[in-house]
C-alpha cells in the first residue's frame, strides 16, 4: 500500500489519440456535469504495457440514475453490479459507480464470505481499495491526462508483479474467480504473483466450486481461446487450480494438477496460433480435445464388455460433459459440436466399400479430421487412417454448403399404398 500519487502524461506516455474517443467524450461531459470521471482497469494496464485494450470501462461517483440523467442514450444492467451502458457514436461505454466498503452482516455476502450483491457506492479511494489487482485500480483522467494510483499499481507494473489489494483469503473469498484471473494475467501479461497472493491459491481452489457454472464457463474461454491457451494451462497447473477446474481428468502428481495429454498441448498450440493469424477458434474443439482421454477410455471399457461402438461413445461423452458441466456450463451449441467429433473418430475407421464417401459431405467434417490428425501426433498408428483421409479430400469434390442444406432439409418420397385387386374406380 502506498500513498496516493499522479503520474502526469509526460510520465506515463499514454497519448491522447491511444484512448477511445467515446470513451473520453463520457468522461467529459460527466465533469461537464459536476461528477468524477476515470477511464479506469484493463485499458488502462494495457496501454501502459503496450497493448490495445479491447474495452474502455469508466468510473464515476455519479449513481447509475445519475449517469441516465447525464446520458439519454443509456440503459441500467445488472444485479450484484448496478452498471449504466452509454451508447456512445455507435460504440458501448460501460460506466460503472465507485464502489463502497459494506458492513458486515448487510447481507450482502455468503457464509462463504463470497459477495453476492455490491451496490454500496463510495469514493474513488474506496473503489481503488475493492478492486481485484494493484495493476488493474489505475484512474486515468483523459481530460487532464494524469493517471491516479492509490495503491501503487504504477510501480507493480514498471516491475511485472501482480498482487492482491487486501488479505489474499479475504479477497479470494470475495469472488473466486479472482483465482482464475491471477492465472490468466500471469500467462497474458508475463507478471508474477508476489508470493502472498501465490500461495494461497491451492488452498482457496475448492472456493470454484461455488461459483455458477456459466460464469466459469466464459473464464475457460477466456484462458484458452484468446491466443494465450498453453500458459494458461501451465498457469493452472502451477498454482493447484486444474484439478479443481477440470473434475473428470485424471490427478497429476502435485496438489491440484491433472494429467495433460499430448493431445490437449497440441491443440492448445494449435489454438494460440489460430488466434494469432486471425482464424476462428471454438470451444466446442478445446472441450473435445480436453475430455478425449476419459471419453476413449470408458468407451473402450464398454465396447469390451460388449456395447456397439456408436452406443458406447455416446454413453462415455454423455458421462464426460455431465460431469464437466458441474464445475463448467458447456452449452448445447457447443457440447452438440464436440459429441459429433468424438462420433466420427470411430466412423473414420470404416474406409471400405463406398459409404465411407459420406463423411466428406458431413458438416462437421473438417473439424473432426483437424481433431484425428492431431491424435495422429500422440498415436503413431492413426497415421495410415490420416493419409487415407488426406487423400480422399484430393480425390472426392466436397458437396457446396448450399447443396448440403438443401439435401437435408429433402424430405424423401412417400411410397404409395399398392391398390388391393378389385378397387380401381371406386369413389
Amino acid at each position: 500500500m502506498e500513498d496516493f500519487i499522479i503520474i502526469p502524461q509526460a510520465e506515463h506516455g499514454i497519448r491522447p489519440k491511444e484512448l477511445c474517443p467515446n470513451a473520453t467524450d463520457v468522461v467529459r461531459e460527466l465533469q461537464d456535469a459536476g461528477f468524477e470521471g476515470y477511464i479506469v482497469g484493463g485499458s488502462v494496464r494495457d496501454l501502459l504495457l503496450g497493448k490495445a485494450p479491447k474495452d474502455f470501462d469508466v468510473a464515476t461517483d455519479a449513481t447509475p440514475e445519475e449517469v441516465q440523467g447525464v446520458f439519454p442514450r443509456c440503459r441500467l444492467i445488472g444485479r450484484r453490479f448496478r452498471l449504466a451502458h452509454v451508447r456512445k457514436a455507435g460504440s458501448l461505454i460501460e460506466v460503472a459507480t465507485f464502489r463502497g466498503m459494506a458492513e458486515p452482516g448487510d447481507g450482502n455476502g455468503s457464509r462463504e464470505g463470497r459477495i453476492l450483491r455490491d451496490n454500496v457506492f463510495g469514493s474513488v479511494e474506496e473503489d481503488a481499495l475493492r478492486r481485484d489487482f494493484t495493476i488493474n485500480a489505475l484512474f486515468l483522467d483523459p481530460v487532464s491526462g494524469d493517471i491516479r494510483d492509490y495503491v501503487g499499481g504504477y510501480r507493480d507494473l514498471a516491475e511485472r508483479r501482480l498482487q492482491l489489494i487486501g488479505d489474499p483469503e479475504v479477497r479470494y473469498r470475495e469472488d473466486p474467480v479472482r483465482l482464475l484471473r491471477a492465472a490468466r494475467f500471469v500467462a497474458k501479461l508475463g507478471v508474477e504473483p508476489d508470493d502472498d497472493t501465490a500461495d494461497r491459491m491451492p488452498e482457496m481452489a475448492r472456493l470454484l466450486k461455488d461459483v455458477p457454472p456459466a460464469r466459469l464457463f466464459e473464464e475457460v474461454c477466456k484462458l484458452f481461446l484468446t491466443g494465450h491457451g498453453m500458459r494458461s494451462m501451465e498457469a493452472l497447473q502451477r498454482f493447484g487450480l486444474s484439478q479443481t477446474l477440470f473434475p473428470g481428468l485424471r490427478k497429476g502428481s502435485g496438489r491440484g494438477k491433472v494429467q495433460l495429454s499430448t493431445l490437449l498441448k497440441n491443440t492448445l498450440e494449435n489454438t494460440d496460433q489460430r488466434v494469432r493469424q486471425g482464424k476462428p477458434v471454438t470451444p466446442a474443439f478445446f472441450f473435445a480435445a480436453l475430455l478425449w482421454p476419459p471419453v476413449w477410455e470408458n468407451s473402450r471399457k464398454a465396447v469390451e464388455a460388449g456395447d456397439p461402438e456408436y452406443v458406447a461413445i455416446m454413453n462415455a461423452a454423455e458421462h464426460a460433459l455431465s460431469v464437466q458441466a458441474d464445475r463448467t456450463s458447456v452449452p448445447r451449441r457447443f457440447s452438440a459440436v464436440t459429441r459429433q467429433i468424438w462420433v466420427m473418430q470411430n466412423r473414420f475407421t470404416k474406409t471400405r466399400g463406398k459409404r465411407w464417401k459420406r463423411l466428406l459431405h458431413e458438416q462437421r467434417f473438417r473439424a473432426a479430421y483437424d481433431f484425428l490428425l492431431l491424435r495422429a501426433e500422440e498415436d503413431e498408428s492413426l497415421k495410415p487412417l490420416c493419409e487415407f483421409w488426406t487423400e480422399a479430400q484430393k480425390h472426392v469434390k466436397p458437396e457446396p454448403l448450399d447443396q448440403q442444406r438443401k439435401s437435408s432439409r429433402r424430405r424423401r418420397p412417400r411410397r404409395r399404398a399398392r391398390r388391393r385387386p378389385g378397387t380401381a374406380g371406386q369413389a
